[in-house]
């Protein structure tokens, strides 16, 4: 297939689900097939029945079955995905979750571009402001005690449940550090069970092979900071010999069996390090995967700008990280810029990466097809994908983007997502300053906490971009006046 006929087949693709999905009819009908019904979901039992199982139905529950065995088969015809092999995805109760969300936003909120499911996908909740170290960039500020007001271990099982009613198909605890609250396996096994997928972000520090037992049978993923060698890590997190503690935990993480991925914020303390630290997490680590996280100027990262990496020097260390990928090892980022190199480097290799939470398994599915959906999927998540929740039960946009938008003590989570003028805000690619006129703003978007960070604005420009270059020297001078 030429270039030309892989762009207008693309460009039917696009078309073909905008008509097909987006219409009012189609909408309405979502709409009543993602009701309840006396079994439970109206929507998972269409699902489950779909895949083969046997569930009892009422006759609401057998036109929901039709409807959604209609829509799934013409999805996997238009596309190009084997039927069978998605009736083998959907019996995972996980991914029925994360269909049930995405048929759920169609009927809502319509086929957008980039794409709003009917509730996070994907929950980072800081669990605790406790942290044993002390580091540089620390975005939420930790301390060595818990901040004031943090959930209880009851209010947190239901601020769980909350989320697990709403849809959410993804949890990820972080912090500060959360392996300090005894309570973290208590409230993730209560997840478990209302099964939501679940990760925690670590230091490491506290990953003794005992902890890591106790973890595996309750967390699917663990992601430990590592950023650099000995002494640039223990220098960037605040505590000498911390590098050779953090090391361990991934060791005993990985000896453990846990799927574990090391994060590594670049920034250029460290830029250099990066390719043989990411060679040295493979080969003496045994990690399966980097994340390589964008610097944002957000809490004690506000003291550090002048550490933040060029568009050039950015978009280099992506062009690396996607090679990496072609090469067989996963090295995903969560500069939303990502997504526009590997559109870009594709030449029908992996494919585009529609965004950073992607996996090896959904990239391998889609190969040759996520072109198509990049538009939809592409780029920056907050409040159209995920969110972020503070130990207190607030919702923000983000963990890099801490606007409060209201409490789960007090409010439903789908009222917050629905209503939040600021979250429709960030939704409105076309609004955004600077990234609403670049030909991949639906691909990409600029990184939205940093627009923040740096300008103070959820629709300002993302500094970090090539395309955005005039904002980062504008930035750079004004660094320059205030210094001298």
């Amino acid at each position: 297939m030429s270039p030309a006929e892989g762009e207008r087949r693309e460009d039917f693709i696009v078309g073909s689900v905008q008509r097909w999905l987006g219409n009012p009819l189609t909408r309405f009908l979502l709409r009543f097939v993602t009701g309840e019904s006396r079994g439970g979901s109206r929507l998972d039992l269409a699902i489950r029945r779909y895949v083969g199982e046997k569930v009892e139905m009422d006759p609401k529950d057998l036109l929901a079955f039709l409807l959604v065995s209609t829509l799934l088969n013409r999805g996997s015809g238009l596309f190009g995905y084997p039927r069978q092999e998605l009736k083998k995805k959907l019996g995972d109760p996980v991914m029925r979750r994360g269909i049930a969300n995405v048929l759920e936003g169609i009927g809502r909120y319509g086929v957008r571009r980039p794409f709003v499911t009917a509730a996070p996908f994907l929950v980072v909740w800081n669990y605790t402001n406790a942290c044993n170290l002390r580091c540089r960039h620390c975005y939420q500020s930790a301390g060595q005690e818990p901040g004031k007001n943090e959930l209880s271990t009851e209010e947190a099982k239901r601020a769980v449940d909350e989320l697990a009613d709403s849809g959410v198909v993804a949890l990820a605890f972080s912090g500060g550090e959360p392996l300090l609250r005894r309570d973290l396996l208590e409230v993730g096994a209560r997840a478990k069970e209302r099964g939501l997928f679940l990760s925690v972000a670590t230091n490491g520090t506290l990953l003794t092979r005992e902890r890591c037992r106790e973890m595996k049978g309750v967390f699917d993923y663990v992601e430990v900071s590592l950023d650099g060698f000995e002494e640039t890590h223990d220098r960037f997190r605040g505590i000498p010999g911390v590098w050779r503690r953090t090391c361990e935990g991934i060791r005993n993480s990985v000896a453990e069996g846990l799927d574990t991925c090391v994060a590594i914020t670049a920034t250029h303390h460290n830029l250099k390090e990066i390719p043989s630290l990411i060679d040295f997490v493979r080969g003496e680590l045994g990690a399966q995967r980097v994340m390589v996280f964008n610097y944002v100027p957000v809490g004690r990262g506000r003291e550090m700008v002048e550490e933040d990496l060029s568009p050039q020097e950015r978009w280099e260390l992506l062009c690396q990280l996607y090679r990496r990928m072609v090469e067989g090892f996963f090295c995903l980022s969560t500069a939303p810029q990502l997504s526009v190199v590997s559109l870009q480097m594709a030449e029908g290799k992996l494919g585009p990466v529609p965004t950073h939470f992607a996996s090896r398994g959904m990239l391998e599915a889609l190969r040759g097809r996520t072109r198509s959906l990049a538009d939809f999927l592409g780029g920056c998540g907050a409040g159209r994908l995920y969110c972020g929740l503070q130990p207190d039960g607030e919702v923000v946009p983000c963990v890099f983007l801490p606007i409060p938008l209201g409490n789960l003590r007090e409010r439903r989570l789908k009222e917050i997502w629905g209503s939040s003028e600021v979250l429709w805000r960030l939704r409105d690619r076309d609004s955004l300053q600077g990234c609403g006129t670049c030909q991949y703003r639906y691909v990409c978007g600029g990184c939205r906490a940093r627009a923040y960070g740096y300008f103070g604005d959820v629709q300002a420009a993302d500094p970090g971009c090539p395309y955005n270059s005039r904002y980062w020297e504008e930035l750079k001078a004004s660094l320059q006046r205030a210094q001298a």
